[in-house]
This record gives C-alpha cells, structure tokens and sequence, in this order.
C-alpha cells in the first residue's frame, strides 16, 4: 500500500458525509431501474465534489457517471445502489421488524456500496489534484444489479470502451480479494397463451396456460439432473392467470434465471430450458414465446490487480471493529443456525470459527470455491476491462446474502467502518494504477492474453431491450 501518498487521510476527510449518502440510500430503497432518488443522491454528492456529471448514461434512465481529471489513464470504480423488493426491515434491531409490510429493503448492501465506490473516486480525484498528475478517475453509478444486468447494457453502448482499469467491491462477512468467479445467467420470461373456458362445465374447452407454465417447471426440474454440476436454474411465477379457479386460465408467465459457469455453457443450458417450454406448450396445445431481459457474463479475474489489491488490503488490516460492533453483531447472529455460519466460512474456503462475530483478518489470495457463487454484472465488465473487485466486512458472519438480518446491519457502524476501509483500498489500488507503470502493463497484457485466447459475446443481444419495468410484479404486490 503506499502510504506516502496519504490516501486513506484522503478518504477519513470525506468519509462521513458518504457514510450520510449511504445512510440516505438505505432509508429510500428501490428495485432494478426505479433508483430515482438514489441516482439523484449520487449525481447531487458527485456535483457537490467538482466531477463532471453525466446522467441516463447507455440510455438508461438511473445510470449516471461522473468524471475527473485530465489525460491519463482512466480508471473506472464501479458502483451500485439498486435495493430489493420484501426485505423492509428496522434498523438495528435483532428480529423481524418492517419498516413497511411487504416493502424493499437494501438486502446486499448496494447501499454501502456504491457510497464507498464514490468515496474512492473522489478521494483519487482529489489525490490527482493535490500531485498535479495526469489521470482521470470515474465513478459509474450503475442501476440494476439485482437481476437487470444494467452493466452488461452499459458495456454493449460502449461506455466502458476508453478505460484502462476497472475497481469494484461488495459487502461481506469477510475481508479480502476471493477468487475471481461467478456464474454467467439470462433471465427469460416464457409468456404460454391457451384458451379459456368454464373449469367445470366445459374443461375440455379450455387449453391452460398455468398447466403449461406448471409443466415447463416440472420439466426443468427434470432436467437438473442431467446439466454440470456448478449451473443452476430459478424460476417466479410472475403472472398465475388470475385469481378464479374455475376459470382455465389463458395466459400465464413464468420468469427463469439461467446460471453456467461460462457463456458458452450457458448459451447452451438456455436452448435446452426452451426446448422444455416448446415440450410443454405442446402437451397443453397452449402456444409459448419467451424473451429475454438482462444477462451476465462470468467474472474474469485479473491477477495482477489482484495482487496490488490484496497487498493493500494487507496494509489496512481488517475493519477497525469495537466491542459495540461485536455485541451487535452477536445479537445478529443469535437469530442465524449453525449451519449459517459454517457454511458462510465454506463457500470461501475458511475453518469455521463459531466465536468470531466480526471477522478479525484479511483472508488469503484467491480464497473462495468455484461453487455456491451467483451472478454480477460486474463479470460483463471483466470481459472487455481488466478488472478487480475484494470483499470487505460489513456485518456479521453467518448473515444470509437477501435477508432481513442484513438490511438490519446495513447502517451499523460496522457497516460504515466496513465502506470507508472499502473504500481506502480502492482508492489506494486506484492510485497504484495511475502511479505504476508497470502494474498497468502488466494488467492490460493478462486481460489481452486471455482474450486472444476467448472470444466475447455479451450476453445481452443487441435487440434486447433493458427491462425498465422487470420490477412491475414486485411493486404491483405491495
């Protein structure tokens, strides 16, 4: 880490009036492209720190991006700031208790991190002001994570085409720059239309939809057995027919999320789930479309970025937690099972430790199984930028990724110290890129080996339109 050039004393300067961004993002939490209000907090925050803003970047109507400095190399700290929806919650209090019944709640902290993400974008600007150095550094406030793969349009318009070097994190249990891998996903809605009629005077009349919805689920169910062991497919219900069961329903939809471990892999799973809608259209003589809304590509990692990365997480240490801090965290924790907090320790291939609330140490290099991950835009990003991202604590071990436990820890202290120190090390690997050479030759030759090596095909085709309103189903519930 290079401490001569004073970058954390950059970021405590402008820590708690972001810790206040964050704040303000948790108290207003909204699903995939409805983030108006937190896209306003983050261009409002961006203006008030002297970057050029520009906002609806790639067309989308929440994205936005702000710019400073000048010549150079450009470096890119990804944020986020999406919610999701049913996980409402108070907080900081250990038990189930909403804020508004069956409302959205920041349940992967995207409060914190698109707060810390712009945290270390302006401490880089203002470390280039203070040295006089050529270089610019852009914050990309991007909507959507969540499911609608607002990255992934992102980098088909081609926003991320001039970059140099892209920096990212995500809230954790644990401390550290893990193994870069996650599972490449489209998320398809497959939309059956049949035939109406009375159930009971004139069943044989009808042709149901919800059969054939029901049936394509059965098959894919089916089909699990027989695909590699690291994908995985999730399907909602998103539209039943109606309410009357005496009615054969004529239209329903069901979304599913594809997941392999690579595009290639996964191009392939989605033409087999199809042909399971097309079998199940034909045992209901119901008639089945599908289209696409979003898609991730799986992350590549970059080991150069890695390594620079890691050595300042190193130089940092773990979050600074109290015993505040682990007391809180330890009412969390009595809400968990066992088997929640072993398997939090498994997935990044750690010993359990059933006495450590908050973890106390940066893991090793490249910890982490290729199995139990999921999917982030961020991997789209990977493709066509070298890129890095670590995990920093925030809150405690054991906590379910999507629960109520942690929009609960989501504006703790620890979460602010877990955001701030985030944000020191991106900045700090920032400003490693800018400063060193060599580091950036070296990450640019890796990204360009491996991609003379792999062909790129976004997963989002170009007649694919970004779903604006994928979050139609979840707003209409409440």
């Amino acid at each position: 880490m290079r401490n001569d050039i004073g970058i954390s004393t950059i970021v405590d300067a402008r820590a708690a009036e972001l810790c206040a961004l964050s704040d303000r993002v948790w108290e207003t939490p909204e699903l995939n492209y409805q983030e108006y209000r937190s896209s306003a907090e983050h261009a409002e925050m961006l203006e008030r720190q002297e970057f050029r803003v520009s906002r609806q970047v790639a067309g989308l109507p929440t994205a936005l991006m702000g710019e400073a400095g000048e010549g150079g190399p450009i470096v890119a700290i990804l944020g986020e700031f999406d919610a999701l929806p049913g996980l409402s919650q108070q907080a900081g209090v250990a038990e189930p208790r909403p804020l508004v019944a069956s409302g959205n709640g920041h349940g992967c902290g995207h409060n914190l991190l698109g707060a810390a993400s712009l945290l270390a974008a302006t401490a880089v600007k203002d470390f280039l002001a203070a040295h006089g150095m050529p270089g610019r550094v852009r914050y990309y406030g991007c909507p959507a994570e969540e499911g609608g793969s607002a990255k992934g349009f992102m980098v088909r318009a081609g926003v991320f085409d001039d970059v140099d070097v892209a920096i990212s994190w995500h809230p954790s249990a644990f401390t550290g720059v893990n193994r870069a891998f996650s599972l490449a996903c489209v998320e398809m809605e497959f939309h059956f239309s049949g035939r109406s009629a009375h159930a009971a005077a004139s069943p044989h009349l009808g042709r149901s939809a919800l059969d054939a919805v029901e049936l394509m689920n059965v098959g894919v169910n089916y089909l699990r057995e027989h695909i590699p062991s690291t994908a995985r497919i999730h399907y909602a219900l998103i539209d039943g027919g109606g309410i009357a069961p005496n009615v054969v329903q004529a239209k329903a939809v069901v979304r599913h999320l594809i997941r392999a471990q690579n595009i290639t892999e996964l191009l392939a799973l989605v033409e087999r789930v199809k042909k399971v809608a097309q079998g199940a259209a034909l045992m209901t003589e119901t008639e089945v479309r599908w289209s696409q809304l979003s898609g991730d590509a799986n992350l590549v990692g970059n080991a150069a970025l890695e390594q620079a990365m890691q050595e300042n997480l190193l130089g940092l240490g773990a979050p600074p937690f109290d015993d505040h801090d682990r007391a809180f965290a330890e009412e969390i924790r009595a809400t968990l099972r066992k088997e929640d907090i072993v398997a939090a320790y498994g997935r990044f291939g750690l010993e359990p430790r059933l006495d450590e609330p908050l973890s106390k140490e940066v893991y090793p290099l490249g910890s982490g199984v290729d199995s139990l991950v999921g999917s982030t835009d961020v991997g789209t990003v990977s493709w066509v930028v070298p890129t890095v991202q670590c995990r920093v604590a925030t809150y405690a071990v054991g906590t379910p990724g999507h629960s109520w436990q942690l929009v609960a820890q989501g504006r703790a202290p620890a979460a602010h110290k877990g955001m701030v120190h985030a944000a020191k090390a991106m900045a700090a690997t920032a400003c490693d890129v800018l400063t060193d050479a060599g580091l950036l030759a070296r990450a640019r030759s890796e990204h360009a080996a491996f991609r003379a090596e792999q062909a790129f095909t976004n997963p989002i085709p170009d007649d694919v339109e970004p779903p604006l309103d994928m979050s139609r189903a979840a707003e209409a519930a409440r």
